[in-house]
């Protein structure tokens, strides 16, 4: 008989756990409650493919959050998780409208309309958010056989910019996409930040609008990996899971996807995360507001801020603390912060930018 597996690794750490950053809320780890839930998922056999008893559980908590018609499918990523869902929500000639500045148009590298065979519609916007008038500048044309059809509304709560809808501007979308005939869907990568920007439940501005289809997000928020497309209104797809396995999002061992979303999500862990990373980044406009030089550039309402200094005021403080140019031609930059951001992470980087504007 085998002996069982013991606590033993040969694996080493291989970086300095005291180095921070503000590139992006996924360079933080794992949530400690998250890693003691995979810990505990661990232990002996399961069904493979969605049928372990951690999925099926997920659903019940699913439900609390977003109603009982609502069915979770979880998936590896955030990029596979609006493939899959903006696949089950179009036909072939199908199109989705969505902000310039979508997630979904700069930053998945093609995937919706390589990989999941749609058009993209894009609209400029001022802030990142859609609304009613601007989504008609590509809403039309739909008897038109030389256009994509419109056939899908995306917007991103919160948005790529950090700002964030209201309850009534997602109702507003969703009633004139619906009254055009047109679906709806939620990218929610960082859905839990606008929940706690907002104070109010996640099913304020999905389900309780009307949204069809929402993509969960759980890394950014304190999970290993992972994410679900939630269906919303059952009405609205077809085939969901035959599309998760053809779109390569179908993990074999699901139950260590679901478990970490059921820790996020079962009591108000995904909350805690959220309000805590949101205060980072109201800690950090404010001081930044204090200094000369450096321009807030849109409303701080989650865990972003955008920023203009000058350029090489931005390459200093890069050799100090890692973040990205959002546009580096104009000089404006992105800091985030994380579930685990400290007040002492965000006054060390205060500091150093306020020597570096000196300099």
């Amino acid at each position: 008989m085998t002996a069982a597996l013991g606590p033993r690794t040969d694996a080493r750490r291989h970086h300095d756990p005291s180095v921070r950053g503000f590139a992006s809320d996924n360079y933080a780890g794992a949530h400690p409650e998250v890693l003691a839930a995979l810990a505990l998922a661990n232990e002996g056999h399961q069904v493979a493919y969605g049928e372990d008893q951690y999925t099926d559980h997920l659903q019940r908590i699913v439900h609390s959050h977003f109603g009982p018609s609502a069915e979770a499918f979880p998936v590896f990523n955030g990029t596979g998780a609006n493939v899959t869902a903006l696949q089950a929500l179009t036909d072939r000639w199908g199109a989705v409208v969505c902000a310039e500045s979508a997630h979904i148009n700069v930053d998945e590298g093609g995937a919706p309309e390589r990989m999941g065979g749609l058009k993209l519609l894009t609209v400029p916007t001022p802030d990142g958010k859609l609304t009613p008038e601007l989504i008609d500048r590509q809403a039309w044309g739909w008897e038109d056989e030389h256009r994509a059809m419109p056939q899908v509304v995306s917007i991103t709560q919160n948005t790529e910019l950090g700002t964030v809808y209201t309850v009534d501007e997602i109702r507003a979308i969703v009633e004139h996409a619906h009254a055009k005939g047109m679906k709806v869907h939620l990218d929610g990568a960082r859905i839990a930040n606008a929940a706690a920007s907002l104070d109010v439940p996640m099913r304020a501005f999905t389900n309780a609008v009307g949204v069809d289809v929402l993509s969960y997000g759980g890394t950014k928020n304190g999970m290993v990996f992972g994410e679900a497309v939630i269906v919303l209104n059952p009405d609205a797809v077809s085939h969901m899971k035959h599309l998760r396995k053809l779109s390569m999002q179908l993990a074999s061992k699901m139950r260590f996807v679901s478990v970490q979303l059921e820790a996020l999500l079962a009591k108000d862990l995904w909350l805690r995360n959220a309000r805590h990373s949101n205060a980072m980044a109201q800690r950090l406009a404010a001081g930044v507001r204090a200094l000369d030089g450096v321009e807030i550039l849109y409303p701080v309402q989650a865990n972003a801020v955008f920023a203009r200094l000058p350029h090489e005021v931005s390459r200093r403080l890069q050799e100090r603390f890692r973040f990205y140019f959002w546009d580096e031609a104009a000089g404006d930059v992105r800091w985030m912060c994380a579930f685990d951001t400290t007040e002492d992470d965000v006054d060390a980087f205060l500091q150093a930018l306020k020597e570096e504007l000196a300099r």
